[in-house]
């Protein structure tokens, strides 16, 4: 099959993979060290499209705007609609298309840092949230100089999810089980889905959040505001 698609062999295609993936590392190091410089912590945010992540975003935002000084470099296929949402909330937010790849990576998000230095100046930032393309596959390879990684299931798509993407979790550090006033509603268990991450990563937290009705919320915001004043101190 190799010979006659032309893709010059499986070793081929592993060394191509590498060298990207090496370049992107590079990258992300550099992303990180510009972040720190600002005297932010950065939260890369990962999920399947429609898991909540731009509404938690918004929530967050409302919430701790007052307290800590926040961007966000929100990643999509197409369109700025999620930017938009998130921009009038009042906070600098840099929107990155990828024009049909199915996650970000480090040099793009290198491109939004720049774009938001622009804005932010001398202010500094204390957090920074990267919203990811919706995926649960290809943004778990890619380090974007993130210094924690959060992964969103909501209840409508199944407690089987950690099983069925485990890359997604074996890296993160925190476990939403999002739009959780829907749990009378479906099938979902949380024990299936608390049990099948820490089988993956045994030190991944755990929390049930609905922003529908409040519950698990302020555990979010504390859990934000840890990463915050760590930073500081």
């Amino acid at each position: 099959m190799c010979d006659s698609c032309g893709c010059g062999g499986h070793g081929t295609v592993v060394e191509v993979n590498q060298s990207l993936l090496a370049a992107n590392e590079a990258r992300a190091r550099e992303n990180r060290r510009h972040i720190e410089a600002l005297g932010a912590v950065a939260v890369n945010l990962m999920s399947a499209p429609g898991s909540g992540k731009t509404t938690l975003l918004e929530h967050t935002v409302e919430a701790l705007g007052g307290r800590c000084r926040i961007a966000v470099i929100e990643g999509d296929i197409e369109t700025e609609r999620d930017a938009e949402r998130i921009r009038a909330k009042g906070v600098p937010v840099a929107g990155l298309t990828t024009g049909g790849a199915c996650h970000l990576d480090a040099p793009l998000v290198h491109e939004g840092l720049h774009r938001l230095a622009e804005e932010i100046g001398s202010r500094g930032l204390d957090l920074l949230f990267i919203e990811n393309v919706g995926n649960l596959v290809c943004p778990a390879a890619f380090d974007l100089g993130e210094h924690r990684r959060v992964v969103l299931v909501s209840v409508p798509e199944g407690s089987d999810k950690p099983a069925k993407y485990p890359a997604a979790f074996r890296r993160a550090d925190l476990f939403v089980v999002s739009k959780a006033d829907l749990l009378p509603h479906f099938d979902f268990s949380l024990e299936e889905a608390r049990t099948s991450a820490r089988a993956l990563n045994p030190g991944i937290r755990m929390l049930t959040v609905s922003v529908a009705d409040g519950r698990g919320f302020d555990a979010w915001i504390d859990w934000l505001t840890s990463l915050v004043h760590g930073r500081r101190g």
